[in-house]
């Protein structure tokens, strides 16, 4: 275990966070995101800052694009991945992208989409039933020739799927990423298990194509650890590279703390072969105080450095009250930013 005030981790801290939430959902009636938003992924195109991030609006994920000129302000500019609910086809109640194919993944370069086959991709998870995650999900790789990013095409059938892997995974799929390194992709994704208490952890795939996938055998490479405060999940990993080293920015969520509830909070663990893994022994983002808006969590990260401040954005929830935009099961669900300087 590594200690949080380390100086090899010292860098990748981002204790200044943003009074307020960067994107919140519309609260409008039917609306995709009339609920709530969720799992930024931010990256550079054509000229303007970019956010793929998921809508609930009730019945299920449908995700969609935002813009921005300073990392702050952001416009909605469409939804690029909808329900199709008399389809027939496995995505139908839609689902959640969470990764585009990027150009590079050192920490320090600004990403950037690369096309693969004349084409981008992006990654993304869908449920089988309506509700909130309700059912084992399975991933899927869908892909666009369109400049805007909106026009998708997505898979008949998943590519990846918890029906040809372990107990660990039996629950269902989560989030994934994709990196290259060494002529081979590598698929990072987290998993649960089929019990009632169920635990989430993170195992990796590799492949040569984007298409057939081979499990490591030592899945889950990274795994909770009971006594710890990323005790049931480490869940959502974000993978870059800084030199030789790689950064698996997740969230972990567990432990019971002194006001009464489990919080879901943002850690970091590092490694120099992608599959040895070693924490940072307590969390690299905490829930935040009282009446903020993450006080209930602080997870699933975006991670991007530009001119010179590590922008690490990220999902927080707090209790719903009056004034704030959506409301969830007596929650609201926004996305949040900490910075590594003072903006």
């Amino acid at each position: 275990m590594i200690a949080r005030d380390d100086e090899r981790i010292r860098k990748y801290l981002t204790p200044y966070r943003y009074p307020e939430s960067v994107l919140h959902g519309s609260g409008v009636e039917g609306a995709f995101d009339e609920k709530a938003v969720d799992i930024p992924f931010v990256f550079w195109h054509n000229g303007k800052f970019h956010m793929l991030y998921t809508g609930f609006d009730g019945t299920g994920y449908q995700s969609a694009l935002a813009v921005s000129e300073d990392l702050l302000h952001w416009t909605h500019k469409g939804i690029i991945l909808k329900r199709h609910m008399d389809s027939g086809r496995w995505d139908r109640v839609g689902g959640s992208a969470t990764w585009m194919i990027k150009e590079s993944d050192r920490l320090e370069d600004l990403p950037r989409l690369k096309k693969v086959d004349g084409k981008y991709w992006l990654v993304y998870h869908s449920y089988p039933s309506t509700g909130y995650e309700s059912g084992p999900a399975e991933i899927g790789m869908a892909w666009t020739e369109d400049e805007e990013l909106l026009d998708w095409h997505f898979p008949d059938k998943p590519d990846f799927s918890w029906r040809d892997g372990a107990e660990w995974e039996a629950g269902g799929l989560y989030k994934a990423c994709i990196i290259r390194h060494e002529d081979t992709w590598y698929m990072f994704y987290n998993a649960k298990d089929s019990k009632e208490r169920w635990t989430e952890q993170t195992g990796v795939a590799t492949s040569r194509d984007l298409r057939h996938w081979t499990r490591h055998p030592g899945n889950p490479v990274l795994r909770v650890n009971r006594e710890s405060w990323d005790k049931w999940f480490v869940s959502d990993p974000y993978i870059v590279r800084d030199g030789d080293l790689w950064l698996n920015f997740y969230f972990g969520y567990g432990k019971l703390y002194e006001d009464g509830h489990t919080h879901a909070q943002e850690g970091l663990a590092l490694s120099r072969d992608l599959v040895l893994w070693e924490k940072v022994e307590e969390p690299i983002i905490r829930y935040g105080e009282p009446g903020s808006i993450d006080s209930g969590h602080a997870h699933k990260a975006s991670i991007l450095y530009y001119q010179g401040t590590l922008y690490h954005f990220y999902c927080g929830t707090c209790p719903w009250r009056e004034g704030l935009p959506t409301n969830v099961s007596g929650e609201y669900r926004g996305i949040c930013l900490a910075t590594s300087r003072p903006l």
